[in-house]
């Protein structure tokens, strides 16, 4: 069975990339984020306004634990904050191997501009904010993963080919 997951901070291409990467490996892509919008009927922004991000990261938990992820050959992308609890990072470990995308601060800035759908980046001091995240995150998705590919200045195919590369030497 192949269970890819990808893993980084918002902007690091983990959506596009697994997308990418599933229509290469001819297997299904899921995303934590859009799953749980299904689940709640709302997105992502009005969950966090309104019960909350510690209630969203109870939902991120329980998508994880749902039984689509015992299904063959898949690509998983997951939200930027799934993997800060602990428990979430022991299950990504459980059901497959995990990619961290990871990127700098300067091209998150990049390629965020403008996007006012991170709620965690709404407001003043955006790269204040996005230095401290990725200060205490960084490592947290580093020592949760299999591999770390890092995804400055490399377009999507590029990373692709460095995962199917990967997955061939990890022979899954």
């Amino acid at each position: 069975m192949k269970h890819v997951i990808l893993t980084g901070f918002m902007g690091a291409g983990k959506t596009t990339v697994g997308e990418l990467l599933a229509r290469r490996l001819g297997c299904a892509f899921f995303d934590t984020d859009r799953l749980i919008e299904e689940e709640a009927g709302m997105s992502v922004s009005q969950i966090f306004e309104t019960q909350g991000e510690e209630a969203f990261r109870g939902l991120e938990t329980a998508i994880l634990k749902k039984p689509w992820t015992q299904q063959e050959d898949w690509v998983l992308s997951v939200g930027g904050g799934l993997p800060m609890r602990e428990e979430n990072r022991k299950l990504l470990k459980s059901i497959g191997r995990v990619a961290y995308l990871r990127v700098r601060r300067d091209t998150v800035l990049q390629r965020l501009a403008g996007d006012t759908s991170r709620p965690l980046l709404l407001g003043g001091d955006v790269k204040g904010r996005v230095d401290s995240l990725l200060k205490v995150r960084g490592p947290l998705y580093e020592n949760g993963a299999d591999l770390v590919v890092d995804v400055d200045e490399k377009t999507p195919d590029a990373i692709v080919t460095e995962l199917k590369k990967w997955l061939k030497l990890a022979d899954i």
